[in-house]
């Protein structure tokens, strides 16, 4: 293997994924309630530290090959980079006022739990709430996944939106009268939170619980911004693309480097 043709493939893989993540940031830069994805990378190891072998030491290619040893000036340049798993942001987002009493926005941790079509519950900040045919408590959405209280039942509302007022411990008053809390939920390790699209947060095997009173405070009329900063993520996407470009010109030098190697230097006079 051409060590300096993989490292440089190692980079234009790790600077395209990144721009994908961050093109995907962007593109949901005003989606409610979104949480921007953090790509991570790490560097390699040769394979002459991922073995432990000691420099200068002879290492076997198998049985077929001659022990060779490990090369000194090539070890410190390192294996090149590596992928880690994508991490969510889960940082808090702007309050926007929409004016709809509908519309709910988490300030502090927790999110709310919604149950799919498959009736698995999902974990949200998207607060952008309406009412179904059924009275049920909604997301706004395509799929209308129903928004479940502290005890992870649906919400139903009597009488659909008529004279709804939400208060910041998420209890829901209706023409005076309190019929529903609306559930905030957190999980143990929010890093082992995957996303599922529109939104939606699984949490795998871990349990979620209920947020204490009093820690985090419900916003009616308000939705939460996506925590994507428009400028910051360009900015960034054009590193990513400067660094893509250096990966592939230093691909491009080593093959023209090769082939006038090939073609000129070895001809044999």
């Amino acid at each position: 293997m051409i060590y300096g043709l993989y490292l440089s493939a190692t980079g234009v893989q790790t600077s395209a994924h990144r721009q994908d993540t961050i093109a995907n940031n962007l593109a949901n830069a005003e989606t409610v309630g979104f949480k921007k994805d953090l790509s991570l990378f790490r560097q390699r190891l040769t394979e002459a530290q991922e073995r432990r072998v000691s420099p200068g030491s002879r290492r076997p290619y198998g049985p077929l090959f001659p022990a060779a040893p490990t090369n000194l000036l090539l070890e410190p340049i390192g294996g090149g980079h590596e992928f880690q798993p994508t991490l969510i942001d889960t940082a808090q987002g702007e309050l926007e006022p929409t004016g709809s009493p509908l519309d709910l926005a988490i300030e502090g941790g927790g999110y709310f739990a919604v149950v799919d079509s498959a009736g698995e519950t999902r974990l949200t900040r998207n607060g952008q709430f309406a009412v179904d045919s059924q009275g049920n408590l909604t997301l706004a959405n395509a799929n209308g996944e129903k928004v479940l209280d502290l005890q992870r039942r649906p919400i139903r509302l009597e009488g659909g939106a008529a004279d709804v007022y939400v208060g910041k411990d998420g209890t829901i008053t209706q023409r005076g009268r309190a019929v529903a809390r609306v559930g905030l939920f957190d999980a143990p390790d929010r890093r082992r939170l995957v996303k599922h699209g529109g939104t939606l947060l699984s949490f795998g095997d871990q349990p979620i619980t209920p947020v204490p009173a009093g820690a985090s405070a419900i916003h009616g009329g308000f939705v939460e911004r996506a925590n994507v900063d428009a400028a910051t993520e360009l900015a960034a996407l054009m590193d990513t693309q400067r660094q893509l470009e250096a990966n592939a010109n230093m691909i491009r030098y080593q093959d023209q480097t090769l082939a006038k190697l090939v073609n000129e230097v070895g001809k044999i006079g």
